[in-house]
């Protein structure tokens, strides 16, 4: 998710305004400290969510008294490696190409919606909200277009390699790349539909055709994985 002029954007919740890096005049990437504590706080907070989620048992044989400490570290570990690269990768891509635009731009993690996330997962549903892209400086709707679609083509690139890796890979490989896939395109699906302040609706607002090219293939994939 990306935001435009510290308003609302693309997979994520809130931010602030001050930026990591300039663009094209500015030089290349940078990250601040804070920048980098908010992608750390929100891959880490994706990865316990899901780590509930995908396992329920986890809390309740902690609540018995039996910890898996092995289980709770493979299933934790597949989760940073699937949602976690994921979401980081979506949201550096935002980023990258702000500033390839002129644009002051930065991560801002939504702790709030992180705590929301972590119980949904002891809940045993689904909710990912981690954070945004902020970005800011003059901007046409265009660059603003392909910034929001960056994200949701990242993940469907992601996707395609977890399919190799899931249909070439024995064990635990296997189990990351089918996990991957999966997460990758609800990221892509999720993001790409054309509601508030999610990247599909500025996609849309710029490029009809832009848009149907990647969110036909995103939400139908999204659909066919977890729906059908």
């Amino acid at each position: 998710m990306s935001r435009s002029g510290g308003g609302r954007g693309g997979v994520s919740g809130r931010g602030g305004r001050s930026g990591g890096g300039r663009g094209a005049s500015g030089g290349g990437i940078s990250f601040s400290g804070r920048e980098i504590r908010d992608l750390l706080a929100a891959w880490l907070a994706l990865g316990v969510a899901f780590t509930l989620f995908l396992d329920p048992a986890l809390v309740q044989d902690a609540l018995a008294g039996s910890v898996d400490m092995a289980g709770i570290a493979a299933v934790f570990g597949v989760a940073l490696l699937t949602v976690g690269v994921g979401f980081l990768l979506h949201e550096l891509a935002h980023k990258v190409v702000a500033v390839r635009f002129g644009q002051v731009a930065a991560f801002r993690a939504d702790y709030g919606m992180l705590f929301l996330a972590i119980m949904a997962g002891l809940a045993g549903f689904l909710f990912a909200a981690p954070g945004a892209v902020v970005h800011r400086g003059r901007i046409t709707e265009r660059e603003n277009g392909l910034i929001s679609v960056a994200g949701p083509v990242t993940n469907l690139g992601l996707a395609a390699l977890f399919l190799a890796l899931a249909r070439g890979g024995p064990g635990i490989l296997g189990v990351i790349g089918s996990q991957g896939l999966a997460i990758n395109l609800l990221l892509a699906g999720f993001n790409m539909i054309p509601f508030g302040p999610l990247d599909g609706r500025k996609v849309l607002s710029w490029s009809l055709p832009v848009y149907l090219l990647v969110a036909i293939p995103s939400i139908g994939l999204a659909l066919a994985v977890f729906v059908l």
